[in-house]
């Protein structure tokens, strides 16, 4: 991964995924039906993240095709996120980090859910949705990471944002590392969320580049 990323633009990124994973296509942009967003997306100078992208890309394309067909895109992402990230019965891959902080875990309410919480709050922030969504929902906490980066562009310095934050705890804990990494590995092709080709799961393939 480069160590020269304008924080902007990864500001940018986080905040897309964070984004993507909080709400259905239907009740946000489509430009991830778009092929050009893909090529113009930041690959960070990573040979994972620029196959992700090449494989949202892939997927774009297909869904341009398939859309000329008279198929409804967004719809059809929807119903994909919604099997994969809401349920019923439940979700394939529950987004709560608390879901991947231990085994046998059924309930999206823990321990992580707190400490989100307090991470939120020492940035001013608080969560309020009207989907009531936890702290701890890994859409939430990528559109933190992306607020930290924000700061960092108006100014805030390393250091100040890890005195108020803890960016220091939040980067090397389980949140950004092992709970996405796993989510991950629940949407590849023949994981828990069921076989796919990687034409055929937008929600995931868009968690590639964070």
């Amino acid at each position: 991964m480069c160590k020269d990323i304008p924080w902007k633009t990864l500001s940018e990124a986080y905040a897309f995924a964070g984004n993507s994973l909080l709400k259905p296509m239907t009740m946000t942009s489509t430009v991830g039906l778009d092929p050009a967003f893909w090529e113009a997306f930041p690959v960070f100078d990573d040979d994972a993240v620029a196959q992700a992208v090449e494989a949202c890309a892939c997927y774009a394309e297909e869904a341009g095709r398939r859309a000329d067909e008279g198929e409804d895109g967004p719809q059809r992402a929807s119903v994909e996120y919604t099997r994969l990230f809401v349920g019923p019965p439940s979700p394939a891959a529950p987004p709560w980090e608390t879901m991947y902080r231990g085994k046998d875990v059924t309930v999206g309410f823990g321990q992580a859910t707190f400490e989100m919480r307090e991470l939120l709050r020492a940035v001013g922030l608080e969560v309020r949705n009207a989907n009531n969504q936890y702290e701890d929902h890994m859409g939430i906490e990528l559109l933190y990471l992306s607020e930290l980066c924000r700061l960092r562009v108006i100014g805030q310095s390393a250091t100040e944002l890890a005195d108020i934050a803890g960016v220091d705890r939040a980067v090397s804990r389980s949140r950004v590392r092992s709970g996405p990494q796993r989510l991950l590995r629940g949407l590849a092709p023949g994981g828990a969320a069921g076989s796919r080709t990687p034409c055929e799961a937008p929600y995931a393939l868009a968690l590639g580049p964070v």
